[in-house]
């Protein structure tokens, strides 16, 4: 018998949202072997072998986390696995920050990237042991524990999964070893021709001789002419010292003129996101182009695999113990209660990731014959409770939580245990 359907999946009646076609409305989004076929008002629901009711809902191009830890088990308690990260959560792209590094690379590509459901890449870290731990242990992290050329030689070689450069330019590693480290990632950068990801707010804490002369509001002045256009700014509503608020509470003014300059922000929300520091930013008109996640096992309650005993260790000694539950889409909230528009919030987990990766011809969009990684998500409305690590609280009127997505044409519920459920006000 012929098959008459022309398409297997039709996914019908949601708010389509893709900034790369330029679609923004009711539509219906048909699949077919694993692409995306047509994206139209009112296609027959006869013509799908499977109709999927989208009414009151969000649909999106596949989101993409800008920073994920999921290089599980090789970098400790720190790893979470891929796919209760990606599309157990709605997202079907992770890109790993600074997880893998030239050493332990091919590990990362056999054990992970091959074997998620979820499209894993990586920026691959400037150091020698990755991020083992979570980087708990400074002295992994000096200029001897960075080796360019091996470095450059691991990302040229693997640029299939490698779109990037993790570095840290934060007071803890000022305070050891300069701007030395800095420097030399961003050499591993140039060398590549990938953008580098530098990490700013303290991390490592400061050694026993205290901050040796280094004062963490001078770090981002320092850094920037370091970088090319391109390169990543990350938490810039970190909570710690050395982000884009100085002590005195106003934002560097040398962050305008860098993004003037073509270099990029990504939120990496996480542990380190301060409402309160959030506002003073984007009141100075500081709006990031990406959003990530970052989340990681010491800052997200990870359910132990079935049949363990007992569940994942809490360390309340963790600098970043003790962090509420979140999401992208949760990080996708906060943005809008801080008062962007889901219009601006979109770009960020889409076309702008895409970008970033410089796989925008084939990630971060809708159009036809795109892999058809699909998002949809439920929009509540009314009045939910949003806290960061500082306790500070603000209130949501739209809160945003996953259904379920497609992966090239495969559904996953969005099942993960690690999801934050809403708060009501």
């Amino acid at each position: 018998m012929t098959d008459t359907n022309l398409f297997d999946i039709v996914i019908t009646g949601g708010h389509v949202i893709c900034p790369a076609s330029d679609v923004n409305g009711v539509m219906d989004v048909a699949i077919r072997g694993g692409r995306i076929a047509a994206v139209q008002k009112d296609i027959l629901p006869s013509s799908a072998k499977q109709v999927i009711d989208a009414k009151g809902k969000i649909v999106l191009p596949g989101l993409i986390d800008t920073h994920g830890h999921v290089y599980q088990y090789v970098t400790g308690r720190f790893g979470m696995n891929a796919d209760m990260v990606g599309v157990e959560s709605g997202v079907t792209t992770v890109i790993d920050q600074g997880g893998p590094s030239c050493m332990t690379l091919p590990g990362f590509r056999k054990f992970v990237a091959e074997t998620s459901k979820t499209r894993v890449l990586a920026f691959l870290s400037a150091y020698l042991v990755g991020g083992l731990e979570g980087h708990l242990y400074p002295n992994l992290y000096s200029p001897d524990c960075v080796d360019i050329d091996a470095t450059v030689l691991s990302a040229n070689a693997n640029k299939d999964i490698v779109r990037g450069i993790k570095g840290h330019a934060e007071i803890g590693g000022f305070a050891r070893w300069g701007i030395k480290v800095l420097e030399m990632s961003a050499e591993i950068g140039r060398q590549t021709q990938l953008p580098l990801y530098v990490h700013f707010g303290q991390l490592w804490g400061l050694p026993d001789s205290g901050a040796n002369g280094e004062d963490a509001d001078t770090i981002i002045e320092r850094v920037i002419p370091q970088l090319r256009p391109g390169d990543i700014l990350a938490h810039p509503f970190t909570r710690h010292p050395g982000g884009f608020v100085d002590r005195d509470g106003n934002v560097h003014s040398v962050i305008r003129a860098a993004l003037d300059r073509g270099l990029k922000v990504d939120v990496g929300h996480g542990s380190h996101f301060s409402y309160r520091l959030a506002r003073k930013a984007l009141d100075a008109g500081i709006v990031p182009d990406t959003l990530g996640a970052d989340m990681h096992g010491y800052n997200t309650h990870v359910p132990a695999p079935a049949g363990t005993p007992g569940e994942h260790p809490d360390d309340e000694n963790h600098p970043f113990a003790g962090q509420a539950k979140f999401s992208l889409t949760q990080a996708m909230s906060s943005m809008m209660a801080l008062g962007l528009t889901l219009e601006q919030v979109v770009p960020m987990v889409t076309t702008n990731p895409a970008t970033m990766v410089g796989r925008s011809d084939e990630l971060g969009s809708l159009q036809v014959g795109r892999i058809a990684d699909v998002t949809v998500l439920s929009d509540l409305r009314g009045r939910f409770v949003l806290a960061d690590n500082e306790k500070n609280q603000v209130i949501a009127e739209r809160l945003l939580q996953p259904a379920f997505c497609f992966r090239a044409g495969e559904r996953f519920d969005a099942t993960a245990p690690i999801l934050p459920q809403a708060v009501a006000a």
